[in-house]
């Protein structure tokens, strides 16, 4: 299995509890302030990339000092998940030209492709500084069709998905060649619009250009899945990231009930929407309450979503007390 490779050397028990993140982490306020900067040409880019690296440094820090098996790189370079994208594809421009709730959003004027690589020294940075393995995270091609504005394709987000979907998995093979062991596709518009069939489609392209011993996800945002299930679980992947800690998410017995489940589930245990620290106690609870459907060597312990709209305290409280509610977990599983 892919994730027998993330298992501590000291993680000696018969049960062990994967735990990681989602992607996103609280940016430093003075990154912001650097942006700021530039644009008013009082600091330069060079200067703004130094930035950037050292943001990568703190919140790789803060995650290695929770304990979290597996990593990344806290998504501190970029702006937007999808806007960020735009500045490698080609026809798919940052314009603020978009219509209705998407104009922020990139506007497709042509047929996309790319030729340059989108997040490869993103990866190899973050994991030259890096005490724990990272995980790369990108968002994926039905929410970059979605979340956009169509001069082209005659609005047919299918078929924008799966041009992006053959975008994405160059990208992906790129990074596996770099050296990246886990590659997430982050696909929040799954959760808005479940197409699973389209989902379907764009993961398997890019499981082909993805080397067996790499492991492969799709994080799923929304907490309620009843209209992907049961397409969901054969998507063509490690894992299945889901939310479960918030006010409104499904309960896992509804979803995995009887379920033989062929892949992992990453499993949020932290509520992303509240600066409210999740206590060891509730999360404990929440893990317990999953295994109970979920085997614990099907399961990945998680933040429901991405971090960044925390205060980086409230972020780094969160992920430590789900790094102890595991190991606590864990320490009773192998008892």
């Amino acid at each position: 299995m892919t994730r027998d490779q993330f298992r501590p050397k000291d993680a000696d028990g018969e049960h062990f509890l994967l735990t990681t993140v989602v992607g996103s982490y609280p940016q430093p306020a003075w990154l912001d302030a650097a942006r700021d900067l530039v644009d008013e040409d009082a600091l330069s880019e060079s200067d703004l990339a130094e930035a950037e690296d050292d943001a990568v440094k703190a919140v790789t820090g803060d995650m290695c000092r929770a304990g979290l098996d597996v990593v990344t790189d806290g998504e501190q370079r970029r702006t937007g998940m999808v806007e960020y994208f735009a500045q490698f594809v080609d026809n798919y421009e940052n314009d603020g030209d978009g219509d209705g709730w998407n104009s922020r959003m990139p506007t497709v004027t042509g047929e996309v492709a790319s030729d340059s690589p989108w997040l490869v020294d993103d990866y190899e940075f973050a994991a030259e500084v890096s005490e724990r393995p990272v995980k790369t995270t990108i968002t994926g091609p039905f929410t970059l069709a979605s979340f956009c504005s169509m001069e082209a394709y005659d609005n047919d987000v299918e078929a924008l998905a799966y041009d992006m979907a053959d975008l994405v998995a160059a990208e992906a093979s790129r990074l596996a060649d770099a050296g990246a062991r886990w590659i997430q596709v982050d696909e929040p518009a799954l959760g808005m619009s479940p197409h699973a069939d389209i989902a379907q489609e764009c993961l398997t392209r890019i499981d082909a250009e993805v080397p067996d011993d790499v492991r492969l996800g799709v994080h799923i945002c929304s907490g309620e899945y009843e209209n992907l299930v049961p397409e969901m679980f054969e998507f063509p992947v490690d894992e299945v990231d889901l939310e479960f800690a918030s006010t409104d998410a499904d309960d896992p017995h509804d979803l995995f009930e009887g379920v033989d489940l062929p892949i992992d589930i990453g499993y949020g245990v932290v509520d992303t929407q509240s600066k409210d620290a999740d206590s060891v106690d509730e999360i404990v609870e929440r893990i317990e309450h999953g295994l109970e459907v979920i085997p614990a060597d099907r399961m990945t312990v998680a933040t429901d979503c991405g971090l960044k709209p925390l205060p980086r305290d409230a972020a780094e409280e969160k992920i430590q007390n789900m790094v102890a509610a595991a190991r606590r977990v864990e320490a009773g599983l192998n008892e």
